[in-house]
């Protein structure tokens, strides 16, 4: 009956509304922001209005159940970056169907897992990841309609605007009233609102269960953003952090500019022409701006929020230095299983940020830092499993019992190891599948990285462990060289041995490489570099 002072607690302040319908939650959020410019492509230019995408929201409800969608049904979207994704995602939610986000970026065999895994029965589908999929999208017998999201497509197919816009003869011959539409029912605490994947970093992908609630609960989490500043967002958002940051974003009436994939020329353009303020990115791409000499006017960024994977101090230390007027880089901490965030490190509303931490404990959410062993919960500065509860964790992953991925207190074990300060501050570690196990010490590969990371001479690293009948494992680095760069692997050996003590020596060596493996979140794929030891 009394909290557990060694559990980390986050506020209890959020709003969670009545009807758990995303997609009427959604709707009464957009329409309170009217006529502002919710997002503009800065490729094409084009922009759409909060009133404009729930008008083509409302009508594509309406005319997927009239095409026969139904609670229940899942229905998925794979398409790059584009304006329609938003009127689909609400649309979908609202007739309480399924969505599940696809990525264009699959190649084969990673389509047909993750599609094997949803099944959707519809599928919303750009020019381009038709033109790229087809084969297997036509092969999978359990998707039974494909809606073209472009006006190009095959004779006698449906597209968006058939199902958006009012016309004599279509779907709908006049627009939806907006005040006279009523969502689709759901059971919001269990009924499922998306299908989305795990990263697959340590193993194939996962579906991962996201309810109504999940994503309302994550929407109305207070002082994320400042609706005051103009966002730029590159993240995909098939993925966790695009996609549920920008229905974060979107609902507190931000304006959002964006960019279908990252170039580096075009995205510094885009800064300088829309005045950003606040830039959303994951690690690959801070770090690729610390090395850049940038030749444009960037003085309107004030804030940079870093996720999907940990940010370490010298790379925040160094883009702080790109841009002269950055107040800082907020980091956060979460998951896809987390719908999104369990820690936000964020000065809105002028809270305390502290460089290279994740933040704190975000509301409604409950810590425990458990020892790996015995699983009694741990103290400050005390480097344990980091678990939470709240009403943010997903459903469970499709087909697997919960009991794997929960323990007996209902907090889901997340694999990453962390720890917390005295003012409750978090701190992550590294994955505890990823830990080096060198003659019975855990060697975190990310601490290496820091390391040498901080010499001149190497611009990417990712550390594994080598198999060693003697040791267990030897902590190995495969090692990207600046370019010009004459570095030696004797060099680089003394370089950490001078820096950490004597089990994370790299005693497996180091091997130079073109490229570290990585997903589209900016991960290290430590099982390709666990595979490339056999090569």
């Amino acid at each position: 009956m009394l909290r557990n002072p060694k559990y980390v607690y986050g506020p209890n302040e959020n709003y969670i509304p009545a009807k758990l319908n995303l997609g009427d939650f959604l709707v009464k959020r957009f329409k309170e922001h009217g006529d502002k410019v919710a997002l503009i492509n800065a490729v094409n230019e084009k922009r759409i209005t909060y009133n404009e995408m729930v008008q083509a929201a409302v009508n594509l409800a309406v005319s997927l159940v009239r095409l026969g969608v139904k609670k229940g049904d899942i229905v998925g979207v794979c398409a790059e970056n584009r304006l329609e994704n938003w009127s689909i995602v609400i649309g979908v939610a609202s007739t309480g169907a399924i969505v599940t986000p696809i990525s264009v970026g699959y190649v084969k065999d990673e389509l047909k897992h993750i599609l094997n895994i949803s099944k959707p029965k519809y599928l919303f589908c750009s020019k381009q990841a038709y033109q790229i999929h087809e084969g297997v999208i036509n092969s999978l017998s359990f998707i039974k309609k494909i809606i073209f999201i472009d006006d190009d497509r095959p004779k006698g197919e449906l597209c968006y605007k058939d199902l958006t816009i009012a016309s004599t003869g279509s779907l709908i011959e006049k627009n939806v009233n907006v005040e006279e539409f009523l969502a689709v029912d759901v059971d919001g605490r269990t009924d499922t609102a998306f299908i989305m994947y795990s990263s697959g970093t340590t193993g194939l992908p996962k579906g991962v269960m996201i309810s109504h609630l999940n994503v309302i609960a994550t929407c109305t989490v207070p002082d994320v953003c400042d609706p005051t500043l103009i966002v730029l967002n590159i993240t995909p958002w098939y993925h966790a952090m695009g996609l549920m940051m920008m229905l974060v974003y979107m609902g507190h009436g931000t304006k959002t500019v964006f960019l279908p994939k990252f170039e580096i020329d075009i995205y510094l353009q885009t800064i300088e022409k829309y005045k950003a303020n606040q830039l959303t990115l994951v690690p690959p791409v801070i770090l690729a701006l610390t090395k850049t000499d940038i030749k444009y006017d960037v003085s309107s960024v004030q804030v940079i929020l870093s996720g999907a994977a940990v940010l370490q101090k010298d790379t925040i230390d160094a883009v702080k230095k790109k841009f002269p007027n950055l107040k800082d880089v907020y980091q956060g901490y979460g998951m896809t299983e987390a719908t999104v965030m369990i820690t936000i490190n964020s000065h809105v509303n002028g809270k305390q940020c502290k460089t290279g931490s994740v933040g704190k404990v975000v509301n409604n959410t409950v810590v425990k830092i458990v020892d790996i062993e015995t699983r009694e919960p741990l103290g400050p500065y005390e480097k344990g499993e980091l678990c939470f509860k709240s009403p943010m964790v997903m459903k469970g992953y499709i087909g697997r019992d919960r009991s794997a991925d929960f323990d007996d207190e209902g907090f889901y074990k997340t694999g990453d190891i962390a720890y917390y300060d005295d003012e409750k501050f978090m701190y992550i570690v590294d994955r505890l599948k990823e830990l080096v196990k060198y003659k019975g010490f855990q060697v975190p590969p990310a601490e290496i990285e820091t390391v040498l990371m901080q010499h001149s001479g190497v611009r990417d690293v990712g550390v594994v462990g080598l198999p060693d009948e003697d040791a267990g494992e030897l902590p190995l680095a495969f090692v990207v060289p600046q370019a010009g760069a004459n570095i030696t692997e004797k060099e680089l050996q003394d370089f950490v041995a001078e820096r950490l003590s004597n089990p994370k020596h790299l005693r497996g060596g180091v091997r130079f490489v073109k490229e570290i493996p990585k997903n589209l979140s900016g991960k290290i794929l430590r099982k390709v570099l666990r595979q490339m030891l056999k090569e």
